[in-house]
């Protein structure tokens, strides 16, 4: 705003000066080229916010941003976070349930594609960590997808691999190229599965009946006479 009045002041003094140097010379025309191309000029640019969103009257979402830009004259259209970016979403006990962090950002407005760019960092509801260079959140779609080297981590497992897809609730995904480690109880439990299909009771396995007692032979042989 005091930059806005500051312009405005200036710009009213330029005019004056103008004015009174034409009265006092031959008047000339003064041409120049416009200091910025229109190309780049943003609709609106907001800097420190700190803004929560509600729905139906409860809290669920902040978003943090040094600077965002809106730019409907860039092609194509898009919303501009150079600066960095973060939301968190909310419980409904104000507890962070998940969220999303990267150094840049982009959100073209039009497609409904979101480009994270940076140290990109997502924790999910279902507990899943997710670290790469770039992400794409593609909301027509319900997709999300990276083709950077991606790193993720469950409560049980982790893996990382050479690109990323995933459906935007980030509960069924494909790693690429995965390579990674299981936690040792699921080895563990795995292998004690294996044991006791290989070693079945034989008295509890459908497929082989138990054997019947014999009777005991109580009589005599007969032998023929010499």
């Amino acid at each position: 705003m005091e930059e806005s009045v500051a312009c405005k002041c200036l710009l009213a003094f330029a005019c004056m000066a103008l004015m009174l140097v034409a009265g006092c010379s031959e008047e000339k025309e003064h041409t120049a080229p416009a200091i910025l191309d229109r190309d780049s000029v943003a609709m609106m640019t907001s800097y420190g916010v700190n803004t929560l969103i509600s729905d139906s009257g409860v809290i669920k979402y902040r978003i943090v941003a040094e600077e965002w830009e809106m730019n409907e004259k860039r092609n194509p259209s898009r919303w501009i976070f150079n600066k960095g970016l973060f939301l968190e979403q909310f419980d409904p006990t104000l507890h962070v349930q998940s969220y999303i962090q990267c150094d840049t950002a982009y959100y073209y407005d039009v497609q409904r594609v979101w480009e994270l760019r940076g140290r990109v960092r997502i924790l999910s509801k279902n507990g899943l960590r997710f670290r790469s260079e770039e992400l794409f959140w593609d909301e027509r779609k319900h997709e999300i997808y990276s083709n950077k080297f991606s790193h993720l981590i469950t409560t049980d497992r982790e893996l990382q691999g050479s690109s990323f897809r995933s459906d935007e609730k980030m509960t069924k995904y494909h790693v690429y190229s995965s390579k990674g480690s299981f936690a040792k109880d699921d080895i563990d439990n795995s292998d004690k599965k294996k044991s006791t299909t290989s070693r079945p009771d034989s008295t509890g396995y459908m497929g082989r009946q138990p054997a019947s007692p014999r009777r005991k032979v109580t009589t005599i042989p007969l032998t023929r006479p010499n």
